[in-house]
């Protein structure tokens, strides 16, 4: 066995630069593979984190279309609906149009009471329902704008027209990283106020309402009769889960992330076509040497199992490797795209699908020249020019 190693490392560095480059181009592929694998499993992320007993009622129409404030008294009504909060899409823009980032108006005490998720310390809390301009943002956001308790920040509004001042009361985290932190809250009584004076239309109305539900086995018969009750309303209503919710979201995008899939794994079948070749050049510059290897009594199967060896090798140190980079990429690559991706973590089904897709490059690479090698005849191998 020893010896066998011994023979396998010898032949990898025989070629070192045909090594070098092979194994630069599998730490490419391994890693691409793996950061857009986590791309795709970021963009489910909330999907993942959706809360069972929580319900999200928004217009039947369109989510785009607001509700009318005046509803939330007749959902808390419904049996089993244990508190109602809401919610509003800001949409403005801080100083510069590509400085996007989620901003949502929402209802400050019952917003964060139900959304436990959302850590946020007791005088920044206290502070936020003090000041009727406040806002919270989160860690990474802070961080990317450099905001800090006691700023006024400026927003111009695209959905609700004028400059909007806001105070900065203080910055929240995440209960766990797959929440976002790239966000900003504020109070929607101070837009609603405005809102009376600048706009009016636009007034006493919100995006959706978010509902707790007492029990698990009564969400569906809740979420039915919250519709119920705005049947042939101005405005009629659809309830669902928020797991719901966030797969309707991202099945707008479903064709995009089929087609990061797919990428991913032409990836890995792109240097499954060079990690072969280059153990095809390897093999039939040593037909002579495996020739030899068998006039001298070693059998058929050693010599294939060279080849699969080296080839496995080679493939698992550039998988390591890719491996190894591959969080501190997908890192790097949330903090240029915080808005996209506010959290791209590498999950441990990524790291075995990197890891089985080395393997399985290694052994499919080695087995046209295992096979060539094995079966060469001992007379022809050693007239071979190797």
């Amino acid at each position: 066995m020893s010896q066998w190693l011994t023979l396998v490392a010898r032949n990898i560095l025989r070629h070192r630069l045909r090594t070098s480059l092979t194994l630069v181009g599998l730490i490419v592929a391994i890693l691409a593979f793996g950061v857009l694998q986590t791309v795709v499993k970021t963009w489910y992320a909330g999907v993942d984190g959706a809360v069972p007993s929580r319900l999200l009622t928004r217009n039947a129409v369109s989510f785009t279309l607001p509700l009318p404030k005046s509803y939330q008294k007749r959902i808390s009504a419904v049996e089993g609906v244990r508190r109602v909060t809401h919610l509003s899409w800001f949409g403005g823009v801080y100083k510069d149009s590509k400085n996007f980032f989620p901003q949502f108006a929402i209802d400050a005490a019952s917003y964060l009471d139900m959304f436990p998720e959302i850590l946020v310390p007791d005088d920044v809390r206290r502070a936020f329902l003090h000041e009727r301009r406040g806002a919270i943002v989160g860690r990474k956001l802070a961080r990317r704008y450099g905001f800090k308790p006691g700023d006024v920040i400026q927003l111009r509004g695209t959905i609700f027209p004028g400059n909007w001042e806001f105070l900065i009361c203080g910055v929240f985290d995440g209960r766990d990283p797959k929440t976002d932190t790239s966000q900003l809250f504020f109070r929607w009584d101070y837009l609603n106020e405005t809102l009376r004076v600048r706009s009016k239309a636009q007034a006493d109305q919100v995006g959706v309402f978010a509902v707790d539900v007492a029990g698990l086995d009564s969400v569906a018969d809740v979420s039915q009769a919250i519709d119920q009750v705005f049947r042939n309303s101005l405005a009629e209503t659809l309830t669902e889960t928020e797991r719901a919710f966030q797969i309707g979201f991202v099945k707008q995008t479903e064709a995009i992330l089929i087609s990061i899939r797919v990428v991913s794994f032409v990836v890995i079948f792109i240097i499954l076509a060079v990690m072969a070749n280059t153990m095809a050049m390897t093999a039939r510059e040593r037909l002579r040497e495996y020739a030899t290897l068998k006039a001298i009594g070693f059998s058929p199967g050693y010599v294939a199992r060279l080849i699969l060896g080296e080839s496995i090798l080679i493939a698992s140190i550039g998988g390591a490797i890719g491996i190894g980079l591959t969080p501190p990429v997908a890192a790097h690559l949330a903090e240029l795209s915080a808005t996209l991706f506010p959290t791209l973590i590498v999950s441990a089904n990524t790291v075995m699908l990197q890891a089985l897709a080395a393997v399985v490059v290694g052994i499919l690479a080695a087995v046209l020249p295992m096979r060539r090698a094995a079966r060469v005849n001992i007379v022809d191998g050693l007239r071979a020019l190797g």
